[in-house]
């Protein structure tokens, strides 16, 4: 009984009252703090920043209060220069709040290298999908006497010949010496 008495006495219910009030005010700063620390409602715009060398994009995040993250660059693309961002993320024109980091992803020197397959006594039909899934070009293609018709023979690039295995830059023009499907001059 003195219990329940006591939780409706105008005693309790002032403390409860006040509490709440606390309570309110306290949430109410919180609130009020946080937007002040996390900037509330301020955005930066992320520069179009493909196609430009890392110097430029560093000056250009660098007013911004932008920070630059260099992810691993592996995918050589001729349209544009050595060195210079081909992908970024978040994308130009994206809303971030200072201090964002901006990956970027920069173009290397140059295409990777590549090792020949084996391809040696395989048909040229066979031959020419697996180079060019690979990345290499077919250049010249030249035939000798042998009983292999259109039968790979040797690999040359730039006029020597080279084996299965040997690495060579991605896109790079490789020749075929191939079959004729003649046994050549026989000599009784």
């Amino acid at each position: 009984m003195k219990f329940i008495r006591f939780v409706f006495s105008k005693v309790f219910l002032w403390q409860i009252i006040f509490a709440l009030i606390i309570l309110v005010l306290f949430c109410y700063g919180l609130l009020k703090w946080l937007d002040y620390t996390t900037n509330h409602g301020e955005f930066i715009e992320v520069p179009m920043l493909i196609g430009k060398t890392l110097d430029v994009t560093k000056k250009e995040t660098q007013n911004l209060n932008l920070q630059i993250v260099v992810q691993d660059s592996a995918n050589y693309n001729p349209n544009y220069p050595i060195y210079a961002v081909i992908e970024q993320s978040p994308v130009a024109t994206a809303l971030v709040k200072e201090q964002r980091k901006i990956y970027l992803t920069l173009n290397p020197s140059g295409y990777r290298n590549v090792g020949i397959p084996n391809i040696i006594r395989r048909t040229f039909r066979q031959a020419k999908p697996t180079l060019e899934a690979l990345g290499f070009e077919i250049g010249n293609i030249s035939y000798s006497d042998d009983i292999g018709k259109d039968e790979v023979l040797k690999i040359q690039f730039k006029g020597k010949t080279i084996t299965p295995g040997t690495l060579l830059r991605k896109k790079s023009k490789i020749d075929l010496v191939l079959g004729n499907g003649s046994r050549g001059t026989q000599i009784p």
